[in-house]
């Protein structure tokens, strides 16, 4: 045990360490079907039994984890840690997402034939350390008992194409930190220094398709693939989709974040896995990707769904489908399933940036121009980017021309929401290709108003049916969410037609995603009238959830 160890094992939580001696056996070789040999890592308790531990695989693209590592080892378990074909030494090619199947496949065969090998394995880790995962989740052996992929989704796709728009500022900051990660410490450190300037000049890059030229000085052939193929049910996605069979997956453990750009996908990852069947269960913080808080909340979940499934421990808290933690209210709630019993209530927007639950009056459009060459910035939410990601004060961007807000009245108690949320706008453009993004926030006594999800949906000509006098209703799925409007808050929704650069802006013309080099401006109107009433769909909780007063969530607090 180090003393760093020590000090991050108490802070997280985590279950107390089972011995102070780790051993770890380094470059191990693992051959892949293809010749390719991938290398890999073994930490172990040094002990005399330590070969009958159980053994917790986790395979990444990102180098060594020596810290996770280690605290998994002090705990009793072997870790073995596989560097993904063509990353940190391991041979062949890196290309995301392709060859993890087959490499996973491998790595568990030549795990069986080691003279280690206890007959009782589980897959860990979060984000694409979770799809390696999923990439095998069908098609295991028996001694593989249950798998926690944290963090990520069955689907990367749905990752990169949100509501039919384009994750241009997480698929930048990916490839930004793959292009340096493996570098000598000065030019990694520098790169770091030079990334906000290096992301600014990819996302402003005309046409989208030079964006990785802008932030790594040259083409990343994936990035370009993930361009050229935007269409949903285009076939070179289908075979890094994992969630299209599932009747096999072990006992599974998920955990999100509100405001992690998998959230909606992880979700449905959990529907998947429960019509089928499986043993699954779900926990979700008020955590964006990056977080610390999130990222040990995956450790300490892991670790417990582990002993309870290798080891046969009981678990340390009472066992619940879902568990949440509700913003607002500061605390957490186990739920029965997921999404929970709630009362779907409608807010309509209504003239002079009101928002009730009555039907509006009649009443002229709000109208704003959405300008591709200043495009609305995006502002917090959900990104890959640490800084612009999670909960942020909204009123600057509120305060542009290009966002529309239509806000409730103050509230007389508290208001609690958790579930799935929608917004149905019925609205006119002057373009056939445009987008529109919504937004719910808390809005404070002080006037911060505070995003807690959001939504975008990008139009293309024959995606709405348009009316005689031109509009068109579109419905924008929200990411879930759970929190309580505390009384003296207000409810408000934004309308506008971009988040830049969460979101890749919509150029107008209908030029192919990666290529459109013209930026047409887009006028656009927002119907609030009784043949027009727009709504958000609020899943309203029948019963309050209190605030506990004097208490706020620590970094690592459970």
């Amino acid at each position: 045990m180090t003393v760093s160890s020590a000090l991050l094992g108490a802070l997280a939580r985590l279950p107390r360490p089972e011995t102070r001696r780790v051993l770890v056996d380094r470059d191990l070789s693992i051959a892949m079907t293809d010749g390719a040999v991938l290398l890999a890592d073994r930490w172990h308790p040094d002990t005399g039994d330590a070969d009958l531990a159980p053994i917790l695989v986790v395979r990444t693209p990102y180098g060594r984890s020596d810290m996770i590592a280690r605290l998994c080892a002090e705990r009793g378990f072997q870790v073995v840690m596989v560097r993904c074909r063509g990353t940190f030494g391991s041979g062949g090619a890196w290309q995301p997402f392709m060859n993890e199947r087959d490499d996973g496949r491998a790595v568990l065969s030549w795990l069986e034939e080691q003279r280690w090998f206890s007959g009782s394995v589980g897959l860990i880790g979060g984000s694409y350390l979770g799809l390696t995962q999923w990439a095998v989740a069908n098609d295991l052996p028996a001694f593989v008992r249950a798998m926690a992929p944290g963090v990520t989704t069955a689907n990367f796709r749905d990752l990169f194409y949100p509501g039919g728009s384009f994750s241009l500022e997480s698929a930048l900051v990916w490839i930004y930190g793959l292009a340096h990660q493996e570098q000598k410490p000065v030019p990694r450190a520098l790169s770091i220094v030079r990334l906000k300037g290096r992301m600014a000049r990819g996302y402003a890059a005309v046409p989208m398709g030079d964006a990785d030229t802008a932030a790594v000085d040259h083409h990343v052939e994936p990035f370009q693939q993930w361009l050229e193929h935007d269409e949903a049910g285009d076939p070179w996605w289908a075979p890094i989709d994992f969630r299209r069979d599932v009747s096999r997956v072990p006992p599974t453990s998920l955990v999100a974040g509100w405001y992690d750009v998998f959230l909606p996908h992880q979700l449905e990852d959990l529907g998947v896995l429960k019509a089928a069947g499986r043993d699954v269960r779900v926990t979700v913080g008020p955590w964006s990707h990056s977080s610390p808080g999130g990222g040990v909340a995956v450790l300490r979940d892991s670790l417990e769904w582990m002993d309870q499934h290798l080891r046969g421990r009981p678990p340390r808290r009472a066992p619940a489908p879902a568990r949440v933690y509700v913003m607002g209210a500061r605390r957490w709630v186990e739920l029965p399933e997921w999404p929970p019993p709630a009362t779907p209530t409608r807010w309509y927007l209504q003239p002079g940036g009101g928002l009730s639950a009555s039907v509006p009056p009649a009443s002229p459009p709000d109208a704003y121009l959405y300008d591709p060459a200043d495009p609305t910035p995006g502002v917090g939410g959900a990104s890959l980017r640490a800084g612009n990601s999670g909960a942020k004060d909204n009123r600057a961007l509120e305060a542009r021309a290009d966002v529309l807000t239509y806000s409730g009245p103050v509230l007389d108690d508290d208001l609690t929401v958790i579930g799935p949320v929608t917004a149905e706008l019925h609205v006119r453009s002057s373009l056939e290709h445009t987008d529109f993004f919504v937004r719910l926030c808390d809005v404070a006594p002080s006037g911060r108003s505070t995003n807690l999800t959001d939504g975008i949906l990008r139009i293309r000509p024959g995606d709405a049916e348009r009316q005689p006098d031109g509009t068109f209703a579109v419905t924008i799925a929200l990411f879930a969410t759970a929190a309580t409007f505390q009384r003296g808050h207000r409810v408000r929704l934004q309308v506008s037609s971009g988040a830049h650069p969460v979101y890749a802006r919509n150029p107008g013309s209908g030029e192919p995603l990666g290529k459109a080099t013209t930026l047409v401006p887009a006028k656009q109107q927002v119907f609030h009238d009784p043949e027009h009433p727009s709504a958000i769909t609020l899943p309203v909780m029948s019963h309050a959830i209190r605030a506990r007063r004097g208490w706020r969530p620590g970094l690592l607090r459970r």
